[in-house]
């Protein structure tokens, strides 16, 4: 893509399309708005492919992170509140196998609904701590404590591995 290679482009959407759809589908909530997210993001990826760097991770996590990040920005200007259940996060965005995104989504979906509200509202939301707070009327402390404990209950269920 560097090169300006317009095939290039073309592998890229085959093989991340479907992750990136499924991460855009869950945050936006619109299939409509989910394609057009897409669209801009493989267009800013053409445009800014000099951008990336392997040193900084996969390209698939180079088009994910923009895709949240457009999505969070969508959400904000829009003033939405909206958040997906647990059945619907698209854990299979990352490198995880099947099995693996089975567990992450069995392991989420069983985490008591104060944690795993707090650790959908950062990830899908892109909340801040202060942001969860005034949401759920709770102290920052306690948001801030829920998802320590959040993302130490994946850990330990995951066993230890920082993927």
């Amino acid at each position: 893509m560097v090169r300006g290679d317009r095939s290039a482009v073309a592998e890229l959407y085959a093989r991340h399309v479907r992750a990136l759809h499924s991460l855009a589908q869950a945050m936006l909530r619109s299939q409509e708005e989910a394609e057009d997210l897409i669209q801009d993001v493989f267009l800013e990826a053409w445009r800014r492919s000099a951008d990336y760097s392997e040193a900084r991770g996969t390209v698939r996590a180079w088009l994910l992170m923009r895709a949240r990040s457009r999505a969070l920005d969508r959400l904000k200007s829009s003033g939405s509140q909206r958040i997906a259940p647990i059945e619907a996060c698209p854990f299979d965005h990352t490198s995880a196998t099947t099995g693996d995104q089975a567990r992450l989504r069995q392991i989420v979906s069983q985490m008591p609904d104060v944690l795993r509200e707090v650790l959908l509202l950062g990830y899908f939301e892109g909340l801040s701590s202060a942001e969860i707070a005034q949401r759920l009327g709770i102290p920052t402390g306690t948001v801030k404590s829920r998802t320590r404990a959040a993302l130490g209950a994946l850990r330990a269920s995951l066993g230890g591995r920082d993927e």
